[in-house]
């Protein structure tokens, strides 16, 4: 009677343990037994890293729409570079809706002052958008141009969150 056991490796990579038939029992199939294999450390970190952004993705809320504006630069940049054309105009509407919205609701003090920033942030990022686009987003400063506005989005990101 042979006891031994024979193992081998899955393309899954999991380990199937074969144990031989008893003797009388011929026509039937033998047990399998499957073995998981352990995940590695790059799977692990992997995991841990997704999840971690995932729990925290409200507050990267502006590092996600940077990210996309810069692929969305690159891919304008590539495929239609006269969509400049349509974004340099663009660019001028927090402008417009500044003037409309001050109209409609003057506001003085600290209001006025976060309406300011804020339409000087869209019009920094919609301008730089349509700079990628013309020149190229790895053309030279468009990059820090970039940066500067990824971090000051992001710094004020979460002090707006928190008045609501």
């Amino acid at each position: 009677m042979n006891t031994r056991t024979r193992a081998r490796v899955l393309k899954t990579g999991a380990h199937t343990v074969q144990i031989p038939r008893a003797r009388g029992r011929r026509g039937q199939s033998p047990y399998v037994v499957v073995v998981p294999e352990r995940p590695s450390l790059a799977h692990e970190a992997t995991a841990a890293l997704l999840r971690w952004l995932w729990r925290s993705r409200t507050a990267l809320a502006p590092t996600g729409a940077a990210l996309g504006a810069f692929v969305l630069g690159v891919l304008l940049h590539l495929l239609a570079p006269w969509a400049v054309w349509l974004l340099a105009p663009l660019a001028a509407a927090p402008l417009v809706w500044f003037v409309l919205a001050h109209r409609a609701r003057p506001a003085h003090g600290p209001a006025l002052a976060w309406r300011t920033g804020l339409v000087a942030l869209a019009l920094s990022a919609l301008a730089q958008l349509a700079a990628s686009v013309a020149c190229g987003p790895f053309a030279s400063g468009l990059g820090v141009w970039w940066l500067f506005n990824l971090l000051v989005a992001q710094t004020v990101w979460p002090v707006l969150r928190r008045t609501r």
